[in-house]
């Protein structure tokens, strides 16, 4: 009997990891796309063979993570809380939070494999077995509220229970008499849009970012002049009609990318909006104005929510206490990682607001957003962007495949993230055109010195 209790007690202990001996060794990244967007990945490897792995926000700079390895070489990772203070300071909001936040989540699943534990015990032990999964989607082209219905409804027969949409001026370009602006000014948008689209894989070249047409997508939504007619807003709201005459009223549906228009036309559609069972309406506003959010929250009946570009949990008080949001919306990879999703969510019991979490990366940021929502008391669901990506699920060894079942994913007891490891000829097959090289020495960040005190 002792016998059999000591080998099975030897079965869950890592012998080959003493964490009090472990320690950073190197940093290394790989850039992939379509997953389904610019991922860059990360390994974070150490004195005893283990490696961790993480993930820089999506469409973002692995820069932002290489530039801290000199501040972390030879720190030992299972001391996240440490690690996590000194770095922090060069994080930022949306993807500028990519870095830390990314290497944040390495150090717990190195952490994890070092002790033998899950992230959500790490963080507190677990409120459900399974996440429920709600699933963004696009469609591409010209196409009415009916097609997009359509699209959500097979999203719904694949197991989805919760749907969101993009719906906002991006259809009405084409559509005469529905947008108000300073005349040339819708022109530009479309052209910037076709050229979006029809870039390789989506992504945005240099020569793109640095033109006239990017710059339109810098101006504040209630700085750009844009303004909806009323034809407009009867075209919208008919598009979603469409959209549930398809999909019935009985399945949550919320709503993303509607425009950089001023906040008074978003509250009058809004407005529009309540008849149709609206889950949310996301990022009406650049998420710093927090008398707008207080404003359109105030004037209408639809939760309204954002968050996915927020960094650290204290920043999210300010919309949160004014009253300013219904649903707060954090990105693992932005937020600064799973202790500040975890104090998030208890942020979220004080003041009473609901959380959903944004995710559109590869399986290593959903797996980290899969163990904080299952540590997190109250959350609605965390998003899934790669329904269309056949090879998605592939890219790591380890994790249930397929991952979603009947619109859940259930929370892995393995060590960690749960990934046993990465799929490296997958990886190979999807790096980015503009980062070659897979796993590539970065020696040249192991100097990078500055006095990071911020007092004196």
């Amino acid at each position: 009997m002792e016998k059999r209790m000591k080998e099975a007690i030897e079965q869950n202990i890592n012998t080959y990891s003493s964490p009090s001996k472990l320690r950073i060794t190197d940093i290394r990244v790989t850039n992939i796309d379509g997953a389904p967007k610019h991922c860059p990945l990360i390994k974070i490897y150490t004195n005893q063979g283990l490696v961790g792995y993480g993930e820089v926000r999506d469409a973002s700079s692995a820069t932002y993570a290489l530039m801290l390895k000199s501040r972390i070489i030879g720190e030992n990772p299972c001391n996240v809380d440490k690690i996590f203070r000194r770095i922090k300071q060069f994080g930022g909001h949306s993807r500028q939070g990519g870095g830390v936040s990314g290497i944040e989540i390495a150090m717990w699943d190195l952490a994890g494999k070092a002790w033998g534990v899950p992230l959500w015990q790490m963080l507190g032990g677990k409120f459900r077995d399974k996440v429920r999964m709600y699933c963004d989607t696009d469609v591409d082209g010209k196409h009415t509220g009916t097609d997009m219905g359509k699209v959500l409804k097979k999203r719904m027969e694949q197991g989805f229970t919760f749907l969101k949409m993009d719906l906002g001026i991006e259809l009405m370009l084409d559509e005469p008499g529905c947008l108000n602006a300073p005349l040339g000014f819708l022109e530009d948008i479309k052209k910037y849009s076709i050229k979006a689209i029809n870039h390789q894989k989506g992504s945005i070249d240099r020569d793109m970012m640095m033109g006239k047409n990017y710059k339109i997508f810098t101006i504040p939504h209630y700085a750009t002049g844009i303004h909806l007619t009323q034809k407009g807003m009867d075209f919208l709201e008919d598009y979603v009609k469409q959209v549930r005459d398809v999909i019935g009223y009985e399945v949550p549906l919320a709503i993303d990318h509607f425009g950089h228009v001023c906040i008074e036309d978003c509250i009058q559609f809004a407005k529009r909006m309540e008849k149709y069972n609206i889950a949310w309406i996301e990022d009406i506003a650049p998420w710093q104005y927090t008398k707008h959010y207080e404003k359109i929250s105030n004037a209408v009946n639809v939760p309204i929510c954002t968050g996915e570009d927020i960094y650290l949990a204290e920043n999210f008080e300010p919309l949160m206490k004014n009253g300013g949001v219904s649903v707060i919306h954090p990105d693992m990879l932005t937020v600064g990682g799973a202790l500040e999703m975890k104090k998030l969510g208890n942020m979220c019991d004080k003041y009473g607001v609901a959380m959903a979490i944004h995710m559109a990366e590869s399986p290593i940021a959903c797996m980290a957003a899969i163990h904080a929502a299952a540590s997190v008391q109250n959350v609605m669901a965390v998003e899934f962007h790669s329904v269309d990506i056949p090879w998605w699920n592939n890219l790591v060894v380890g994790i249930d495949n397929p991952l979603l079942k009947e619109g859940f994913v259930f929370v892995p007891d393995k060590p960690g993230l749960g990934i046993d490891c990465l799929n490296e000829e997958l990886i190979a097959e999807h790096i980015h055109e503009k980062y070659k090289g897979q796993w590539e020495s970065t020696t040249q960040w192991d100097d990078e010195w500055a006095n990071d005190r911020e007092w004196s």
